[in-house]
């Protein structure tokens, strides 16, 4: 590992620092304060110190509930890879998301839904908890105990977040499966997790259409064969191909139940969630999370970085398959605040329906990805200027790193220049996040703040030595609550992933850099790295230089072989509306990335693509990209993507 050309990325000022209203507010520092704590930096450096002490702190300062206390925060007697969390203590979740909130807060919104048709509709603390009963009584009558697994293939409406809560509360494990799968990825997280349950729609709106979702759930879980029954929620009404015998109505099931149920009385470490993520080879992972660990990470996160609290409504752009739809749902409704659920998308039916959401249902925190910010740049500043976003108080970010121009439009256009951009990096089997910005600390563009209390990060060279102002792997130097237990029935794969390449350390696998002045900045997966003439890069600084150019919308740059060099550089970009492909635009960005980074990484070639393939929540999928671009035979996991078409784009590319 090199020092890379970071001038486009890291060499940016101060642009925001918070107030003081910011600092009266922070329920980080309150948190430090209760503890004689001298500050953010203090709370980290106790936490790295003790974190045994850390866990159980969060866990008071969070009001989680316990049935049976815990014997103690924290047992490394299996190592770090294998940590026991809140040894002897038995807790279930929902109880803090829900129950204890019922006495005080019950008549409090907890989930507002607007539908991509313009329905919508509201749920109190009270009403979300006895739906929530109804169907958790209804499953138990279907059998389900405590440890089977039961599958959630919806699109986001209230019935997506009853059906994850219905779930934990009677110990069973549910499997979020992302809405826009087609049938064979769905029928593959069903088997490998033996469900016995799905949970899916008649079908749901997306830009005005009605998507069968049901038939894609048909043919899923006709090689599901664990799975006995099939709940279906009417959203549409639409046929839903009824199979007699196996498939139920929710509104019947949900009609019939007790509001009334008790929880089960699960253990710290028994596990609650099953999240599959994608793989460079065929096979997903599957993340295995526990009552103790997930929730509660996730409301740390929210409560310390983006000082979520109960006067917040928090409004993210997800789907549940990706890991921000449970992490919404569990972290915000245990910090206290209220949720939006949106269906639909963020520029239907005109370029501002994401800002009338934010508007309408008076969000207060906004999560979006870099992705979603730079397609809403192309469709012009007036469709957000027009929007007060007056709520606003913080935006966030994650799914991959910024560059500096859509950085400082979502900061200047979307937060008005007076809300803090928290940016937010981890992963699914971190249960939120390894580094994060938060409210209470000045702001560059695209930067972090450092390490999210309770995560002992660190940036390191090939050997695991710390290293300051130049680009390493980021790592962490130990076990944090949320840390996922292991891959399902794949101990080695977990341990391979992340902790054979430095022993005693999880290598994330992204690059990242900590400057002079202390900021984070993520570079983009190390696996992705660009290693020309000996010069190593990450993609996300040639692609932030290429998305400088005027007529650049989106870039991803990927390194192909070289017989002198080692790698060439070739960039695929999509141009803004209103301009053509040219030689004088082709030019120009591999003029400017020169400029920028150097001659010696000027790229060999600028093609142009209509679409970039990417995930559903966004992510630009740069292994399938030079995978494509070399004609490999195995593209590894696709079953993710939420634009199949734009692979084969790449074998086209002008």
């Amino acid at each position: 590992m090199s020092s890379a050309p970071t001038a486009v990325i890291a060499d940016q000022p101060v642009v925001w620092t918070p107030g003081p209203e910011r600092i009266s507010r922070s329920r980080a520092l309150a948190f430090a304060r209760e503890h004689g704590l001298d500050g953010w930096d203090a709370i980290g450096s106790r936490a790295a110190e003790d974190p045994g002490w850390f866990w159980g702190a969060v866990s008071d300062h969070l009001g989680i509930v316990w049935t049976r206390p815990y014997d103690s925060v924290l047992d490394l007697s299996n190592g770090p890879e294998w940590p026991d969390w809140f040894v002897g203590g038995r807790m279930n979740y929902v109880a803090s998301a829900l129950d204890r909130f019922l006495d005080r807060r019950a008549d409090q919104t907890a989930l507002i839904w607007e539908g991509d048709d313009g329905s919508s509709t509201s749920m109190t603390y009270r009403e979300l908890a006895e739906s929530t009963n109804r169907i958790a009584n209804a499953l138990r009558g279907l059998g389900i105990r405590k440890g089977d697994r039961v599958g959630i293939y919806l699109p986001m409406l209230p019935e997506t977040a009853v059906a994850t809560l219905a779930c934990s509360r009677i110990g069973a494990v549910f499997i979020p499966i992302f809405s826009g799968y087609g049938a064979d990825a769905a029928s593959k997280r069903l088997i490998d997790a033996e469900a016995k349950v799905l949970i899916t729609a008649d079908g749901f709106h997306r830009r005005g259409g009605v998507v069968p979702m049901k038939d894609t759930a048909n043919a899923a879980v006709a090689n599901a064969l664990s799975v006995e029954h099939v709940i279906v929620v009417r959203r549409c009404g639409v046929d839903p191909g009824w199979v007699d015998g196996r498939d139920l109505w929710w509104h019947d099931l949900e009609r019939d139940a007790s509001p009334h149920c008790e929880p089960e009385d699960t253990a710290a470490d028994d596990p609650y969630m099953l999240i599959y993520t994608s793989g460079t080879t065929g096979t997903p992972k599957g993340t295995v999370h526990v009552h103790a660990g997930f929730p509660i990470k996730a409301a740390q996160d929210l409560a310390f970085c983006f000082d979520l609290q109960s006067d917040d409504r928090l409004f993210w752009i997800t789907d549940l398959g990706w890991m921000m739809g449970p992490w919404m749902i569990a972290g915000g409704l245990i910090a206290g605040a209220s949720i939006v659920v949106y269906e639909g998308t963020p520029d239907y039916p005109e370029p501002d329906r994401l800002w009338q959401v934010v508007e309408r249902h008076g969000a207060t925190v906004l999560g979006v990805s870099p992705t979603l910010v730079r397609s809403l740049m192309g469709h012009g500043d007036e469709w957000v200027d027009r929007h007060e976003l007056a709520t606003l108080r913080a935006l966030g970010s994650t799914g991959e790193p910024w560059n500096p121009g859509p950085w400082r439009w979502a900061f200047e256009h979307v937060g008005k220049s007076r809300c803090p951009i928290v940016n937010y990096s981890g992963g699914t089997e971190i249960s939120g996040g390894i580094v994060a910005a938060t409210t209470i600390h000045p702001q560059k563009p695209c930067a972090f703040s450092g390490p999210v209390p309770g995560v002992p990060a660190d940036v390191v060279n090939e050997t695991g030595q710390p290293v300051r102002g130049e680009v390493g792997e980021l790592v962490i130097r130990g076990p944090w609550v949320g840390m996922t237990n292991g891959f399902w029935r794949d101990r080695e794969r977990y341990l391979d992933t992340y902790w054979a390449r430095m022993p005693g350390m999880w290598v994330h696998g992204d690059w990242a850099l900590i400057d002079d002045d202390g900021f984070w900045y993520i570079l983009g997966r190390s696996d992705d790295t660009l290693n020309v003439a000996g010069k190593r890069i990450g993609p996300a600084e040639i692609e932030s230089a290429a998305v400088a150019h005027p007529a650049v919308q989106e870039a991803a740059a990927i390194g192909v072989p070289h017989e002198i060099k080692g790698e060439a550089i070739v960039v695929f970009v999509t141009l803004k509306p209103g301009h053509l492909e040219s030689e004088h635009i082709r030019s120009g960005i591999r003029d400017l990335v020169a400029q920028q980074l150097g001659r010696p990484l000027r790229p060999d070639l600028i093609l142009f693509v209509d679409d970039l393939p990417k995930t559903r929540n966004a992510k630009i999928v740069r292994r399938v990209i030079r995978a494509r671009r070399l004609n490999q035979a195995n593209l590894g996991d696709l079953s993710s993507l939420e634009n199949f078409d734009a692979v084969e784009g790449i074998a086209r590319a002008r």
